[in-house]
């Protein structure tokens, strides 16, 4: 994420009331997003810091902004939002999908005057949607998508990539607890999302098992398809 964003995102309208606008309120001429999908573990965050350099994206992490939405003080959802990710549930859409919003609006704001302008942006949005209403909301507010990048690998592989995380990480969920609620979740609620994708031919997916170089190699292909 572009630095002091969470800072500027503090800055825009709270939730849930934001100024009416048309639908969706970003358009797809304008603005590019791609959603990055796969099991916790998966490599998401660093494969999207990988593509950020190279192709001018914002790399938003609807987690990020939900663990920072919840520590801001005085937030009405701080509550709600830590009880839903300590028991590895999905919280309420209208909150993820408003943080969003206002997060890339912060963006765009940031962004003039750096070879966007004109209400132009590209975001990888990670970890999002994870489940089929998030994803018929955000279209139809915000914008619509591009692609879905779908990172997969084994429970295994992702299992002991969260564990190790964990040691540092300072995340109230990366225990084994409820990371196994979080593969739960992940397989009755986001799965559907990515077939629903595939029916319109907008899933890559990318194995996500090999070296980080190596799944990177495999994702440009992608993304340089998407922007050209």
């Amino acid at each position: 994420m572009v630095p002091n964003l969470l800072e500027k995102i503090a800055d825009a309208p709270r939730l849930p009331s934001s100024p009416k606008h048309e639908k969706p309120k970003f358009a797809k001429e304008k603005v590019t997003v791609i959603f990055v999908l796969g099991g916790p573990g998966a490599g998401k965050g660093t494969q999207c810091s990988l593509l950020v350099g190279k192709y001018n994206f914002s790399h938003l992490s609807a987690g990020d902004l939900l663990r920072a939405e919840q520590d801001r003080p005085n937030s009405q959802f701080g509550d709600l939002i830590r009880t839903y990710i300590r028991e590895g549930n999905i919280v309420p859409m209208e909150v993820t999908i408003k943080l969003l919003e206002n997060a890339m609006d912060a963006v765009l704001v940031s962004k003039t005057g750096e070879g966007w302008g004109d209400g132009r942006g590209r975001f990888l949005i990670d970890g999002f949607p994870r489940k089929m209403d998030q994803a018929l909301k955000f279209e139809e507010d915000v914008c619509t998508s591009s692609l879905v990048l779908f990172f997969t690998t084994n429970e295994e592989t992702m299992l002991e990539r969260l564990l190790e995380r964990g040691k540092t990480s300072g995340r109230d969920d990366d225990n084994i607890e409820s990371i196994k609620k979080r593969f739960v979740t992940y397989k009755e609620t986001t799965m559907p999302v990515i077939e629903y994708y595939e029916k319109f031919g907008k899933v890559a997916e990318v194995d996500s098992s090999p070296a980080v170089d190596e799944v990177h190699a495999a994702t440009i292909v992608v993304v340089d398809k998407v922007l050209t």
